[in-house]
């Protein structure tokens, strides 16, 4: 029997080790080249790849607000009662003067007969009176009257001009209340529900009078919206450059889409600035006016606007599905002379009327995006590219665009 020392031993293992390695990194070696081999025999992936359009344009900045009305009122009566009678139903649309509610109107009927009759007897003094000083003025002449006498009469005639308007005043004051017995729309729109039903008694005449129902005007309707400090300081210097309307001063216009819009339809002119900057948010408020004659648009409604934020200047703009992120970079797939892929860091702007992304920096208008297939390929591989055009969206912003 052959015995191997323990040198031997370690000889051999360490070469059959060896030998282990060297056939994995042929096998490895070999599969590679195999797969280069197949790789480079295939077709280069087909993509489609376009100029970005680069063109004169004014961007738009975007404001999320919320719809008011342009006039709201509560309705409180005048006078107190007995509610007698509803006018109106719910949710109806009323003209200004339009007769909403009546109060029982008998305790001011008789308070009216009463100013009259209070009236009259004025009315009847003031003749006694008057006669009275009308017979001794002939006799101070002469003196067969007192100066005493005299002063009595006149004072008694002074007296009773003054209660006759005392007793006008009461009279007129008697008619205003049986007129508000009658309480009227104070302003055209849509009424809410009557908060009292007939049969109750109410307060009325002051601040703390029963709410019986109100009243919102919604065409024309406000939009309210809030922008930064920064913003503000923007849009004061374009227009002090003579790039923009002054916001404070002109008609500004102001497009405006719903949530369940996809394009900004309903136009607008800004017609407020707020006088001051809020100091625990840092914006100030704006608000549009629009014309609402279908109703669509109701008090509380949220909505976004679309107003101008630029002069018109150079700018490129890309799809921006083609953008591709990778943690904070944002890159786009570029074309090289021998048809190699490319990552290019881009700085983006906002997304312009047409849809499209605007792109500030990191390519150039010569530059070859590419537009599809972004999953199938990667920086370095070599494609077979086709040409195409980028289209961009028209609308309602675009038309304005161009116009301007």
């Amino acid at each position: 029997m052959i015995r191997l020392n323990l040198n031997t031993k370690k000889n051999l293992t360490i070469g059959v080790m060896v030998l282990a390695i060297s056939v994995f990194i042929y096998a490895f070696t070999s599969a590679e080249n195999e797969t280069e081999k197949q790789e480079s025999g295939m077709a280069a992936l087909p993509v489609e790849v376009a100029k970005p359009i680069f063109e004169n344009i004014t961007e738009w900045d975007e404001y999320t607000g919320r719809f008011e009305a342009s006039s709201k009122v509560e309705v409180r009566a005048r006078v107190s009662g007995f509610l007698e009678k509803v006018n109106f139903q719910d949710g109806e649309l009323v003209k200004k003067g339009q007769t909403l509610f009546v109060i029982d109107q008998r305790p001011y009927r008789i308070a009216l007969d009463e100013a009259k009759a209070n009236y009259a007897q004025a009315l009847a003094s003031l003749k006694t009176a008057q006669d009275n000083f009308d017979r001794v003025e002939s006799l101070r002449e002469t003196g067969a009257l007192s100066i005493e006498e005299y002063d009595r009469r006149k004072q008694a005639l002074v007296h009773a001009e003054a209660s006759i308007q005392l007793a006008q005043a009461k009279v007129d004051n008697a008619k205003l209340n049986l007129e508000f017995t009658e309480v009227k729309a104070p302003i055209s729109g849509l009424v809410s529900r009557d908060r009292v039903n007939e049969g109750n008694i109410i307060d009325g005449g002051s601040a703390n009078s029963t709410v019986l129902t109100t009243i919102v005007a919604t065409s024309p309707i406000h939009f309210y919206f809030t922008g930064s400090e920064s913003d503000y300081l923007k849009y004061v210097r374009l227009a002090r450059n003579g790039e923009r309307g002054e916001a404070r001063s002109e008609a500004l216009p102001v497009f405006i889409k719903l949530l369940d819009e996809d394009q900004f339809v309903h136009e607008a002119v800004m017609d407020f600035v707020d006088n001051e900057i809020d100091n625990n948010s840092g914006t100030i408020e704006s608000r549009a006016v629009l014309e609402n004659k279908d109703h669509l648009l109701e008090p509380g409604m949220y909505g976004k606007a679309r107003l101008l934020g630029s002069a018109e200047h150079k700018a490129m703009m890309v799809p921006d599905e083609i953008i591709g992120t990778n943690q904070s970079i944002r890159y786009i797939y570029t074309l090289s002379d021998d048809n190699q892929v490319v990552s290019k860091a881009v700085t983006l702007g906002p997304l312009h009327s047409n849809g499209l992304r605007i792109v500030r920096g990191g390519i150039s208008p010569d530059d070859k995006v590419i537009v599809n297939n972004l999953q199938k390929i990667r920086p370095g591989m070599v494609v077979s590219p086709s040409q195409v055009a980028i289209q961009g969206e028209v609308n309602n912003l675009t038309a304005v665009a161009q116009a301007d």
